[in-house]
């Protein structure tokens, strides 16, 4: 029975582990779109206002 329960506890560390990573690159997954998008806004601006320097 204790081997069950070892293993038990093993598997759920494991799958608290992967929840937890899988939760940080959705995360930075979301700020990368962010910044991808307020960077066109940016590239967009400055191609408008046609500012070179």
């Amino acid at each position: 029975m204790n081997g069950i329960f070892i293993a038990i506890i093993v598997i759920a560390i494991i799958l608290a582990l992967v929840g937890g990573f899988v939760k940080a690159v959705n995360f930075l997954l979301w700020v990368g779109i962010v910044l991808l998008i307020i960077a066109v806004i940016a590239w967009l601006i400055r191609s408008i206002t046609g500012s070179r320097r």
